[in-house]
């Protein structure tokens, strides 16, 4: 569990593990054009067949201690907007410390991923969690690559095929973080 940021917060956000009782508010998301492809699932699937594999892949992280995704509550309305977390993945053959991020639809734009990333990012250097942290974003996804720019990323390289998508990696290395 030491990949996640469960109490940490940030101005406007608290970050707090993912619960059952999310599941309602987070089927949200599976409605938005193109945000099945973006995360890597199968967009032929249901809205609660996304949001179903969505939750067991989260437990299966938790379980397994390969990180996670942290609910993002913001402080000032107790809101579900989004989660955001640090995440175990293999890349090439090589295992890597991702910060991820989604943000529920009506939220987009209020600057609550650049916001959480950053805390993640902050967190893993902090806490010596790696010497570097990568996004992994499909490459359609425009505005994750945003984030990824102000989180003090580069792109680091492109993929053709990720799980079955193209993707860009984006990077940032602990001795470039301050």
């Amino acid at each position: 569990m030491k990949y996640l940021l469960k109490g940490q917060e940030t101005e406007r956000l608290k970050f707090r593990l993912l619960q059952q009782d999310d599941f309602d508010s987070w089927m949200k998301l599976f409605r938005a054009k193109n945000v099945a492809i973006f995360l890597g699932l199968d967009p032929t699937l249901s809205e609660y067949e996304l949001c179903k594999l969505w939750f067991e892949r989260g437990s299966h992280r938790y379980e397994n201690d390969l990180g996670g995704m942290n609910v993002l509550i913001e402080k000032s309305t107790g809101l579900v907007v989004g989660q955001c977390g640090l995440l175990v993945q293999t890349v090439e053959d090589v295992e890597r410390l991702e910060v991820g991020y989604s943000i529920l639809p009506e939220f987009w734009g209020r600057g609550f991923a650049s916001e959480g990333a950053a805390k993640c990012k902050n967190y893993a250097f902090e806490n010596d969690l790696a010497d570097s942290l990568i996004s992994i974003i499909h490459v359609d996804n425009i505005v994750s690559e945003r984030v990824a720019l102000k989180n003090g990323m580069a792109l680091e390289k492109k993929l053709d095929s990720y799980k079955g998508n193209p993707v860009n990696i984006f990077r940032i290395d602990k001795k470039n973080w301050n």
